[in-house]
């Protein structure tokens, strides 16, 4: 099904939509252009957040002091104590957690902070992890709050969502889902990031209120009034519109666990929007505080845990698994984290 239509294969490259209504049959524009019809991708994470009924997302944010020493030890023996060797742990670490939550969680969010770190050898591992996560089926929320205008945004947003030209070839670089976007340079930085994702259907979520302490100092202004969040909400929601699946906008935004009354009003302005949500768990955020973040159909928001899930294994409540298996605390983690939240959505 596609929009009330069914849809069926013509010949390589090409559909014939079926309107059930009308009960006859007409071509889809893109029909006959030798492509296959892209997925829009917050269907996709909508469709995965309910068949595995965990609206979760796990920060893939490596430190090395999250990286247990068995690890650390085996790269650092076959490269050094080197960038290549911490780039090597890291990419060790991400594969054993991604194998024991792909079951379970629907998304990963990696930061590319942790792994620009390491310079290229750290972004070699990003691009691993990211095409190893999507190997595994799994939604990739590329956390690198690009913010720029003109050409330079666009850029940020073929190299992260879209494909770049090569010859007379169109390639994708670090080929994420979704990316994190930040709007402080307005409709110019983002109307580039806007035109990617029609083009590839892809996603992203807006910065509107971050989860940190220091946020108000500039999301809570108010301009006439009213709160900035707010107005840049209602900004998300105006991009969002042009723009959509079923039921939810490619443009998202991200709206910390941390302000649970603040993202109450969101939700109401941004109906349509699904919202990124930080701060849970080791920031202080309360499952019972984020029901308000969700819509009534029990969707709309998904939650991340980043240290709390990839390093459980050095909490006491997961202590049982010792270091050596820090991944199977991982699962158990996410476990907990999902039956928290809906345990609080269904009270």
């Amino acid at each position: 099904m596609s929009d009330g239509k069914v849809v069926y294969s013509y010949r390589p490259g090409c559909e014939i939509i079926v309107d059930k209504e009308r009960s006859k049959n007409s071509y889809n524009k893109y029909a006959c252009t030798g492509r296959k019809r892209k997925t829009k991708m917050i269907n996709k994470l909508v469709d995965k957040i309910k068949k595995q009924n965990a609206p979760v997302v796990v920060g893939l944010d490596p430190m090395m002091k999250f990286i247990p020493e068995h690890l650390k030890k085996a790269a650092f023996a076959e490269y050094g104590e080197t960038l290549e060797g911490a780039a090597e742990a890291i990419w060790q670490f991400n594969k054993a957690i991604v194998d024991n939550i792909y079951d379970i969680v629907p998304a990963v969010k990696p930061q590319v902070a942790m792994y620009e770190q390491f310079g290229i050898e750290g972004m070699k591992v990003f691009q691993k992890t990211v095409d190893y996560c999507k190997s595994k089926d799994m939604v990739v929320i590329g956390d690198v709050k690009r913010g720029d205008i003109g050409s330079t945004s666009e850029a940020y947003a073929v190299a992260h969502l879209g494909k770049v030209q090569v010859g007379s070839k169109k390639l994708s670089a670090f080929n994420e889902d979704f990316a994190t976007v930040n709007p402080y340079l307005g409709s110019d930085g983002i109307d580039p990031f806007v035109k990617v994702c029609k083009e590839e259907k892809k996603g992203i979520f807006i910065l509107v209120k971050t989860s940190n302490p220091s946020s108000g100092e500039f999301q809570d202004r108010l301009i006439d009034g009213r709160p900035l969040y707010e107005l840049v909400g209602e900004k998300v929601a105006e991009w969002g519109s042009e723009c959509m699946g079923d039921d939810y906008s490619y443009v998202g935004a991200v709206v910390g666990a941390t302000y649970p009354e603040m993202g109450k009003t969101l939700r109401k302005i941004m109906p349509k929007a699904y919202i990124l949500v930080p701060g849970y768990g080791a920031q202080g955020g309360k499952a019972e505080d984020l029901v308000h973040f969700f819509n009534e159909d029990g969707l709309g928001a998904i939650v991340n845990s980043s240290r709390g899930i990839i390093a459980a294994y050095t909490k006491e409540q997961y202590a049982k698994f010792g270091e050596e298996h820090f991944a199977e605390a991982s699962r158990q983690a996410a476990l907990d984290m999902i039956a928290d939240i809906n345990g609080a959505l269904h009270k």
